[in-house]
């Protein structure tokens, strides 16, 4: 084999990585050398970029784990699924904040530019084998997203909210860092496979390896926005634009459970009994603290928020199971969740026009007599995200459940379903208002007849899977089952 044959080899399993760096660095040219009458090619360009990279990873699909770069990179069933739910939410989110963005003067490249290096920080968090790949692909993922949040350069909140992020941020990616560190001196080895193998056979310097395996997984809480670390999240998602706070709010959650999963269940998979009970603490907390905090709510964005956290709070109850059904549900339960959060964050988009934006709960007052079919599509979706039969939401719920009550851990299971039960009110307290409530504003509902297909769509998706879960949960089990 000659060594340019090697070489693509060695750089074959990123290729869609390396086409999307290509194709972000010519749209900020492009972009750079338009007017403004032309932004809409950044759009364009973006669309066909998140095509061109789920054609490149559908093309080469893998059936085994195959090590590139020297180790550093690994393509695998699981970053293959991940990497396609990921091309689709944030085309979804494109889709759906073209006409925000128009309305509010930011359609213009940066938005689509800083998506897409933010989609790249994450497709390397998801493939990732190695400490320093982890950690680049999270620092690109982190500094995008707060360029994003202060993109809207005259709100003072938007400014706030993204000084906020970026300090936190900070503290947080020191945190990981050091506890990396911890693990490294420990092991002798930043390579996740490597580092489990040099953990099997135990060792003698357990205290480093402790505080090692607490100061990472504070640094893992912090990113999925689980409790006490969450301080971030509400103001954040509140002081943002709502376009930006729909991107925050689904794909990196994605790529976040990558995140865990690659370190805790395949780095420090032999570490179980310590971050296990870690992660009880911080599934307890998240659901306890997201449930009760959103009832209080009366901005929407807030409470889906503190929604946000409780379901984090959830999905760590399928990664403390340690397991492969656990891991499998986790999967399962990150991806229906995005696909939720994308048609309840859409939904603010929809309602919002110039100058207004439809993030109250009482904006949401009697939307039935304005639209009937949006009030249905968000029922379906608050109903799934409360955990109500037959949406997908209640399935996610009960495959995590059973993943705790196989470990024997029922009481854990038992809080769960209760803390599920409080939640159950905020969500239905909006089905209440869009069918019980008279509306304050009877302003007709005008939105783009594609992004109506896609709302639908959207909405429809969450009914359909959930009287039809098994393939996709087939494909989390597959994906899992073949990577670990």
């Amino acid at each position: 084999m000659s060594t340019a044959s090697i070489q693509f080899a060695q750089f074959a399993p990123a290729l869609p990585e390396i086409f999307v760096l290509v194709m972000v660095s010519l749209i900020l040219v492009i972009d750079a050398a338009v007017d403004d009458s032309k932004r809409y090619l950044a759009y364009v360009l973006s669309l066909v970029t998140l095509a061109g990279a789920a054609y490149l990873t559908a093309h080469n699909l893998s059936t085994m784990p195959v090590l590139a770069l020297g180790g550093l990179f690994i393509d695998d069933p699981l970053s293959d699924v991940l990497k396609l739910f990921l091309y689709l939410t944030v085309a979804v989110v494109l889709v759906y904040s073209r006409d925000y963005l128009t309305e509010r003067g930011l359609y213009k490249g940066e938005f689509f530019v800083l998506a897409l290096f933010a989609l790249l920080g994450m497709m390397v968090m998801v493939s990732a084998s190695h400490f320093l790949t982890l950690y680049l692909g999270l620092e690109l993922l982190s500094l995008s997203l707060y360029a994003m949040v202060a993109l809207q350069r005259d709100s003072s909140v938007a400014t706030e909210a993204a000084m906020k992020y970026f300090v936190l941020g900070a503290l947080a990616s020191g945190m990981l860092l050091y506890g990396m560190s911890m693990v490294y001196g420990v092991t002798g080895s930043l390579a996740l496979g490597d580092m489990a193998i040099a953990l099997q056979d135990g060792t003698d310097l357990r205290i480093p390896l402790v505080f090692g395996v607490v100061f990472i997984v504070a640094g893992l809480a912090f990113k999925l926005g689980a409790v006490p670390f969450h301080m971030w999240v509400p103001d954040v998602y509140h002081g943002a634009p709502t376009a930006m706070t729909l991107f925050i709010g689904s794909a990196p959650k994605i790529a976040a459970f990558a995140f865990v999963v690659r370190i805790l269940g395949q780095g420090l998979e032999s570490q179980v009994t310590e971050w296990r009970d870690m992660l009880v603490i911080l599934a307890v907390l998240s659901m306890a603290v997201g449930n009760i905090a959103a009832i209080a709510q009366t901005n929407l964005k807030r409470m889906l928020a503190y929604s946000t956290i409780s379901h984090m709070g959830f999905m760590l109850l399928g990664i403390l199971a340690g397991s492969q059904n656990g891991y499998g549900s986790a999967m399962f339960y990150v991806l229906v969740y995005a696909l939720m959060s994308l048609g309840s964050f859409g939904m603010i988009l929809l309602l919002s026009r110039g100058g207004f934006e439809s993030d109250r709960l009482e904006d949401f007052k009697g939307l039935n007599r304005r639209s009937p079919w949006l009030a249905f599509l968000m029922l379906l979706l608050m109903f799934s995200m409360a955990g109500v039969p037959p949406t997908v939401g209640f399935y996610a719920k009960l495959a995590v459940l059973q993943s705790v009550v196989e470990i024997g851990y029922v009481w854990l299971a038992v809080a769960a379903v209760l803390f599920s039960l409080v939640g159950a009110f905020y969500y239905l307290r909006i089905v209440k208002l869009m069918y019980f409530d008279t509306p304050h504003d009877t302003t007709p509902i005008t939105i783009s007849p594609d992004i109506r297909v896609i709302m639908s769509a959207n909405g429809l998706a969450v009914l359909a899977v959930g009287i039809l879960p098994q393939p996709l949960m087939a494909v989390c089990m597959h994906a899992i089952g073949a990577s670990f």
